[in-house]
C-alpha cells in the first residue's frame, strides 16, 4: 500500500509543479487513502524523505516538504 501511497504523493507534487513547489504536511494528507492514520502516513513520507525523494524545507517558523529535484540552494552551490 505504500507504494500506491508514494506514487500518489509524487503525482500531486507533479501536478501542482507550475504553482507550488514546497507543501505543508496537512496539504500532502489529501493525496492518501481514506482510512489511513497520521502516523502512517508520516512513516511513508519518511521513507520517501529517506530514500531522497523528499526534503525538508524549513524557513525558520515553518517545515515543508519539497521534491529533492526542486531543490533551488543545491543547484546554486
Amino acid at each position: 500500500m505504500s507504494a500506491e501511497v508514494k506514487q500518489a504523493v509524487l503525482d500531486y507534487f507533479k501536478s501542482k509543479e507550475k504553482t507550488k513547489t514546497k507543501f505543508y504536511m496537512n496539504d500532502l494528507r489529501k493525496v492518501a487513502p481514506e482510512g489511513m492514520s497520521n502516523r502512517e502516513f508520516k512513516k511513508v513520507i519518511s521513507e520517501m524523505i529517506a530514500e531522497g525523494t523528499l526534503m525538508y524545507y524549513s524557513t525558520g517558523s515553518t517545515t515543508m516538504l519539497q521534491l529533492t529535484e526542486a531543490d533551488v540552494d543545491s543547484k546554486i552551490k
